[in-house]
């Protein structure tokens, strides 16, 4: 048994140190249901924080080295630096600290039938479709989604059955802690390789989390660093999804309705099982739902529930999340971080048939900006206008000497402001009746799409 096995057991108080992280919000939320007394702190103000006050869950703006003070375990994000005083308390003071990915193993080792979703892009609205399928299908299971499934209100759901659907992040290879009996991956693509730094290093991880599943794997037939990353690999289930003829989930016939919201036949081998229609835009969702139903039908789904569940799917927040319109301006909202996620966003977009795609981008962390600065100058072009904040580094110091002005440099007619108002203010001034205005990226861009509601109301 680990370590952190027996003090989650023993342990009464247990404090989170970034309790508002997308991927910390969850874990409290489970632990919570399960009558664990829990603290917290951050540094933010967010609606994540919010949620968790709202649960009870007391909540300290700023670290400060009494939050820890009489707590059995601290748990803090990776985000997080080593000289943070809560971290520096915790140790002078001997209580058991534990990054985030450590209390996830544990907490999955109390779901026998543990399925992790891994992959670079489409986690999120992946996890969130398997999830609201096994909802409405009545299989009650707990999740750790890293947006807001709409159906639930919430990141965290505590079940009552042994299925725990959870995203599995790659980054640091923290996915490594999970114990699944299924490994889901939804593709492979060049991120994080500040930490990987080949492709070659970053298949071999996925590998291993394939390898460390107890039953399943289920994977993208499409995608060719998935299949060398699978390759040779025998499993009591593998199963694979796409559009390539073999898959054993399979879309034919796509065509997209409202001119951006996919549907398909739905195949197994040579059955056709049904027809899938998705009110989420873009063409890769369709691979995302392909990907959701194995995972649903794995989990005791039955195809027509898969089918009336994503019919009725709006998608996760913060990803393409319509925000509303106002004065004839639509804002939208996504966490859209990697180029190939900002290409398929943007693109999704023009084909909505607005007037003008407003892209509202705040670059985050200085090494994926750096080593990624003219894939994310191409994609940016795809907008009909761009508009980016500072580079939020997080967990980083910027070595590189990276700025915003180097992204914007290739993308003509770009503005950049340092502040979220200046930002709002401008657009307000310069969109037009007819256009959509989407926030992108991983940090809180999101407050400046309130802002500008806030303006525009």
């Amino acid at each position: 048994m680990n370590d952190i096995d027996y003090i989650l057991k023993t342990a009464r108080r247990i404090h989170f140190i970034g309790i508002g992280g997308a991927g910390m919000c969850p874990l409290a939320e489970i632990l919570h249901a399960k009558g664990y007394n829990l603290t917290g702190s951050d540094n933010n103000e967010s609606d994540t924080l919010a949620r968790i006050r709202s649960l009870g869950i007391p909540v300290t703006l700023g670290h400060k080295r009494e939050n820890v003070e009489g707590a059995d375990m601290i748990v803090h994000t990776a985000a997080l630096l080593p000289d943070n005083p809560e971290l520096v308390a915790a140790r002078e003071l001997g209580i058991p600290v534990f990054e985030r990915s450590k209390l996830f193993g544990a907490v999955s080792r109390h779901y026998p039938n543990c399925v992790g979703i891994c992959g670079t892009h489409g986690k999120t609205t992946t996890t969130s479709m398997t999830v609201q399928i096994l909802l409405m299908a009545g299989l009650d299971p707990s999740a750790v989604i890293g947006g807001k499934l709409p159906l639930s209100g919430t990141n965290g759901i505590v079940g009552k059955s042994d299925c725990l659907v959870c995203e599995a992040c790659e980054f640091k290879d923290t996915f490594l802690d999970l114990t699944v009996n299924a490994a889901v991956i939804l593709n492979i693509d060049k991120d994080h390789m500040e930490y990987f730094k080949t492709l070659d290093n970053l298949k071999k991880s996925f590998r291993t989390f394939a390898e460390n599943a107890g039953t399943a794997v289920i994977y993208n037939g499409d995608d060719a660093n998935t299949l060398d990353a699978v390759a040779g690999l025998n499993k009591p289930v593998m199963l694979s999804f796409g559009t390539s003829a073999g898959c054993d989930y399979r879309a034919e016939n796509i065509t997209m309705h409202g001119g951006a919201f996919p549907e398909y036949d739905l195949f197994f081998g040579n059955k056709k099982l049904g027809h899938v229609v998705l009110n989420v835009p873009g063409e890769h969702t369709v691979s995302d739902s392909l990907a959701a139903i194995a995972c649903a039908i794995f989990c005791g789904a039955s195809p027509e529930q898969c089918i009336q569940a994503l019919l009725q799917f709006r998608g996760a927040g913060r990803r393409f999340e319509m925000l509303g319109t106002y004065r004839g301006i639509t804002i939208a909202d996504d966490y859209a971080h990697h180029p190939k996620e900002l290409e398929v966003t943007l693109n999704a977009a023009k084909a909505m048939g607005y007037n003008r795609v407003w892209a509202v981008f705040q670059p985050f962390t200085f090494s994926r900006t750096y080593m990624l600065l003219e894939d994310f100058r191409s994609v940016l072009r795809i907008a009909d206008r761009v508009v980016m904040s500072e580079i939020m580094g997080s967990r980083e110091i910027n070595t590189c000497g990276v700025t915003t002005q180097d992204i914007a440099d290739g993308v003509p007619g770009s503005v950049w402001f340092k502040t979220f108002e200046e930002i709002a203010d401008y657009i307000v001034e310069n969109a037009s009746d007819g256009d959509i205005v989407i926030t992108l990226g991983c940090g809180d861009i999101y407050k400046a799409a309130k802002l500008m509601i806030k303006k525009l109301s």
